[in-house]
């Protein structure tokens, strides 16, 4: 099983940007665990602060993984663009933040990607990310199985 991981703008500060909120942990050493956990799944990983390139990362991983796990940032709230490109794929995609978007600045509240999604996952920390591989592997198995 092929999932690709791509992550939005100032995701790349994880360890350093508002502990108090994200953690002290970077995502290149979240994502470690997360391969170690689950050696049977090859993780892409992709990074960007570009609303474009986070675009053909969809395009791209939505025909070759079998599963896209999306956590699109601040462009989550404002990315018509994104919601187009993940309804445009046939992978999966699950939405994730590391925080409850729905706690925090009203602005965040809502997510012009959930629609496209096939669920989200939002408030458990880095955690939310091996809940996502969770959901993926049983849409899988799901599929497998008819």
């Amino acid at each position: 099983m092929k999932i690709d991981i791509i992550n939005g703008p100032n995701l790349n500060l994880l360890g350093s940007r508002e502990p108090e909120k994200y953690g002290n942990s970077s995502f290149e050493d979240y994502l470690k665990s997360l391969r170690n956990r689950f050696p049977e799944i090859n993780f892409g990983y992709f990074q960007s602060n570009i609303e474009g390139e986070i675009i053909t990362e969809i395009q791209r991983s939505g025909s070759t993984a079998d599963g896209i796990i999306l956590n699109a940032g601040g462009y989550t709230h404002t990315s018509v663009a994104i919601h187009d490109a993940i309804a445009a794929v046939k992978a999966p995609v699950i939405e994730v933040h590391i925080t409850n978007i729905h706690a925090r600045e009203e602005f965040r509240h809502v997510s012009l990607i959930s629609a496209s999604c096939k669920g989200t996952i939002a408030g458990f920390g880095l955690d939310s990310y091996r809940l996502a591989v969770e959901a993926l592997k049983e849409i899988m198995n799901s599929k497998s199985n008819k």
